[in-house]
């Protein structure tokens, strides 16, 4: 069992000196060793309260009669990995669920921020995150949500975040970091609470999650920077990834279920040669079937390495370039003495099986079957009874009236793999008073759902090549999480709406009225209780459900759930209207003729 550093000291030398038993040898394997970035065959690892107490040629000494043996035969031993900024939300589990799919993949760590669940329950929502995840078997820190809403005046969440909660949470156990600060125009501006919170953040000692989601690299970006925001993960290209790094922040390049972002930004080292220090990997939005059938971390190294990074130098962002980051490179991201004893056994370095791994000293997962428990806490009923429409939704609440024959209108573009989208604008037939979707153009609907006020706002969006009479709803709905509806019959808009509405949220997919798929979300309209592989088999349900209806995307359900997120580029809805991203401001959906 892990004890804190103070209480093992002691022991730690004595098993060190071959004086006292280790709970846990592991023989012969060959030592990754991210401080000097080299391979060390022939070593030894003794572990004694769940961290590492030697790391050598020769454990036999610390074998006693109770002593557990691994032989690692020759394999590496690498450490664990650690995905340094996500959102366990994403995956549609609580953290106990993401927890128990992620292990066997080799993470060992996870910096995460509930703003998702923040937006709809508060600060209550963010402390049932953090109760969760401290039951773990593997390190699960909390980053306190900056932002609910993610941009005041342009979106209303369930449950906003103030600056005296961002205070109060430093205090908590297990928070360790400001989640992402996504109001960069308001810390550019030097606004008050945004500035506040930051600096009740940096006079904990702790590590400011930054956002900056723009591509102008002037003045407001330096003075982002200058407001103290320490990473950022929203780079999409190597100019941007470098520009973060010169000016002292991590540059946190993401490969998620639909962000691809590493491939563009990993020249700055393979081609440019830049130092590695600053540069971390991270996953930020991994969906259940992206966990369960392709993995997790050990997904992200493998891609950075197939992007022509060496192996080395990948496994180094996944280790302790980010428990660097976070200040804990003391207590992680690395198999080195008072470390927590986090490592993985794999037979090659390039392609990394994860074979066995090892976290806080115990035996978790080998040869991807989890060996660990992962205890979930007793979600209350406020967490499971989110979902407020306020009213039965009919087709003509989905209706965009307006005179004419046609009428020129904003449309959101879709960008296949990236988060930010297109600022476009068609021309669309009127037809009974009502403007229609013609193409590839199709209607979205923002439903109000925290406050039972039955609004819904209306536009259009296109770019998921949708077909036929269908509608798919969806209760996330990044971040304020309202309910986001997509469709071409409004019929079906109105039932897939219902439907998540008596179910108490969650994903869905309609044609003709009828339901094809169904993701169930009972806690917050976000997250299921029920195992990675259930919950992955219905979200594939969903992407069969799309596919059929036409859409050619990759993971296009990751698409939907950011079209109301207000604080990416370029043209997003919410429930205060059409949102343009690039001014930061409400705007009209018909434009003048």
């Amino acid at each position: 069992m892990l004890k804190p550093w103070t209480q093992s000291q002691a022991r730690l030398v004595e098993v060190a000196a071959g004086r006292a038993p280790a709970d846990l040898v592991i023989r012969g394997g060959q030592w990754v060793n991210v401080h000097t970035r080299e391979v060390i065959p022939a070593t030894d690892i003794a572990v004694a309260d769940g961290r590492v107490a030697y790391v050598g040629p020769d454990a036999g000494p610390a074998i006693g009669p109770d002593t557990q043996v691994i032989e690692a035969a020759g394999r590496f031993m690498v450490p664990g990995l650690i995905d340094a900024h996500m959102h366990v939300e994403s995956g549609m589990l609580t953290p106990a669920g993401f927890a128990a799919a992620v292990i066997p993949h080799g993470t060992t760590t996870i910096f995460h921020d509930p703003h998702e669940i923040a937006n709809v329950l508060g600060l209550e929502g963010v402390r049932l995150m953090r109760d969760e995840s401290l039951l773990q078997p593997i390190s699960m820190f909390t980053q306190m949500p900056s932002c609910a809403p993610s941009a005041p005046g342009l979106e209303t969440t369930g449950q906003p975040i103030t600056e005296g909660e961002v205070a109060q949470a430093m205090g908590w156990e297990g928070i360790v970091a400001l989640g992402e600060m996504m109001n960069f125009p308001g810390v550019a501006a030097g606004d008050r609470q945004m500035l506040a919170e930051i600096a009740a953040t940096r006079a904990a000692g702790k590590t400011v999650g930054g956002h900056y989601a723009s591509p102008d690299l002037g003045r407001p970006f330096h003075a982002y920077v200058a407001g103290g925001a320490n990473d950022d993960h929203e780079t999409t290209t190597e100019a941007q990834g470098i520009a973060r790094v010169r000016q002292g922040m991590g540059c946190m390049m993401r490969l998620g279920s639909a962000w691809y972002d590493v491939a563009s930004q990993i020249t700055a080292i393979t081609d440019k040669g830049l130092d590695p220090r600053f540069f971390i990997l991270c996953t930020d939005d991994s969906h259940s079937g992206t966990l369960v059938h392709e993995g997790h971390m050990n997904r992200v190294v493998r891609h950075a390495i197939d992007c022509g990074c060496d192996p080395l130098v990948a496994i180094q962002m996944a280790t302790i370039n980010a428990a660097s980051h976070f200040g804990l490179q003391r207590e992680l991201g690395s198999i080195t003495p008072g470390r927590r004893a986090d490592l993985i056994l794999t037979s090659d370095l390039k392609t990394l099986p994860i074979e066995t791994v090892i976290a806080q000293g115990r035996l978790v997962a080998e040869n991807g079957r989890l060996l660990a428990a992962c205890p979930r806490i007793d979600w209350p009923e406020s967490a499971r009874n989110s979902i407020h429409l306020g009213k039965t939704l009919t087709a003509g609440d989905f209706e965009i009236r307006a005179t004419g024959d046609s009428a020129r209108v904003r449309v959101i573009g879709v960008v296949e793999n990236q988060a930010p989208t297109k600022a476009l604008t068609a021309e669309l037939p009127i037809r009974d008073g009502v403007i229609e979707g013609q193409g590839e153009t199709c209607h979205i609907a923002l439903v109000e759902r925290h406050r039972a006020t039955g609004a819904v706002v209306n536009g259009f969006v296109s770019g998921f090549g949708y077909r036929g009479r269908m509608a798919v709803a969806s209760t996330v709905a990044h971040d304020s999480h309202h309910m986001i509806v997509v469709g071409t019959d409004r019929d079906s808009m109105a039932a897939a709406a219902n439907h998540l509405g008596r179910i108490g949220g969650g994903v869905t997919a309609f044609r003709d009225g009828e339901e094809l798929a169904t993701v169930p979300l009972p806690i917050a309209g976000l997250m299921s209780d029920r195992p990675a592989e259930e919950v992955a088999e219905a979200a594939q349900g969903i992407v069969r459900a799309m596919q059929d209806c036409g859409c050619t995307l990759n993971n296009a359900y990751m698409q939907h759930s950011l079209l109301a997120l207000v604080v990416i580029p370029e043209l997003r809805i919410s429930d205060l209207g059409l949102v343009d991203v690039t001014r930061f401001e409400l705007v009209e959906l018909m434009l003048d003729p």
